[in-house]
């Protein structure tokens, strides 16, 4: 029977004034553990001699100095992933199958500092040095054909150490058909080098063995109020605030002609959910991040006195590629602010 905790009835107030550590949640009675179970049998079906230990943190990493997996706290009771749903509106890693692509992602790490894998010097040309310090940001190509695509916003580009977790991954996933699919991609020969590797590997027993908990929420004192302060912070980038052109390109401008035509702030609330979705689905950018740039036209919408006329439909489609385009240029703008690594 699932554990009892007295927060889950707490109302959001309440809870967000409550410690991490005194959660006290684990991963231990929840349906994170038929994930572990389910990467345990991909890792043993290739031979991998590795069953990746996993604890609760305040977020997804795999330390270089145990074969072990974190996992974040919100993850582990459905009252806290309503939380997290409130305060991020994405869940990273809410359902089984996104659960399991980070699983096999962070496998990536541990499979390679368990064998210590960048040391070897084939390793080294086809990603890169390990030793290369992580940047605080990265500009992704989403172009380039160099690196697999396996987590959103081209993570494999961010670092060497991403770069191998990111084609492990891919290369693990049951019926992946990695052949197939990167058969005219350059990245191909980085999956065809795993493949050749975990094979020699397949059996042998790991390098690294010490099981450690590395930033256990047992450990963290913050509150969740400040720590979703801290990651709101990180999600809601810098956005260009000079929208005027665009939005009178779409919406009218009050007059006695459009006076019955709602205005167009209240219409962009009304549509602003599917709006949000369909282009973090399109682009793989954090909704949190697609939600501050929506607020903030909304408000100069309100500002400009702008008014929704037109088909509704229309307008919805035209809002949707102009924040679409936007969200596509600010990767590749000088002033984006980037992606720190996860």
């Amino acid at each position: 029977m699932p554990r009892q905790f007295a927060w889950a009835a707490w109302p959001d107030e309440q809870l967000l004034q409550l410690r991490l550590k005194d959660l006290k949640v684990t991963v231990a009675g929840t349906w994170l553990e038929g994930c572990l179970e389910h990467l345990y049998e991909e890792l043993a079906q290739r031979g991998l001699r590795v069953r990746p230990h996993a604890w609760i943190s305040d977020e997804w990493f795999s330390p270089d100095t145990t074969p072990g997996i974190a996992i974040p706290f919100y993850l582990a009771h459905p009252r806290l992933m309503r939380l997290e749903r409130k305060k991020i509106i994405d869940v990273e890693g809410g359902t089984v199958p996104e659960c399991m692509r980070i699983l096999r992602h962070e496998a990536g790490h541990v499979v390679q500092h368990a064998f210590q894998l960048h040391r070897r010097r084939r390793w080294q040309e086809l990603f890169g040095r390990s030793s290369i310090r992580y940047p605080d940001f990265y500009r992704p190509n989403p172009a380039s054909k160099n690196y697999v695509q396996h987590l959103r916003l081209w993570y494999a580009q961010s670092h060497p150490d991403e770069d191998f977790a990111e084609t492990f991954a891919v290369w693990l996933r049951p019926r992946s058909d990695w052949r197939k699919r990167y058969a005219d991609w350059p990245a191909l020969k980085k999956l065809v080098y795993v493949d050749e590797l975990m094979a020699e590997i397949a059996g042998e027993k790991p390098i690294l063995t010490q099981r450690l908990r590395v930033d256990p929420i047992s450990q963290i004192d913050r509150t969740l109020s400040e720590h979703y302060e801290k990651k709101q912070a990180y999600y809601v980038s810098d956005s260009p605030t000079i929208y005027d052109r665009d939005l009178k390109r779409i919406f009218s401008e009050s007059s006695a002609r459009h006076r019955r035509a709602p205005t167009a702030a209240a219409f962009l609330r009304k549509h602003q959910s599917h709006i949000r979705r369909s282009v973090a689905q399109w682009t793989g950018e954090y909704q949190l991040t697609l939600d501050s740039i929506l607020d903030a036209m909304i408000a100069r919408c309100r500002e400009l006195k702008l008014r929704a006329a037109g088909p509704e439909r229309q307008l919805v489609m035209d809002f949707t590629v102009l924040l679409t385009a936007k969200t596509v240029h600010s990767l590749y703008s000088p002033s984006r602010r980037e992606w720190f690594a996860l």
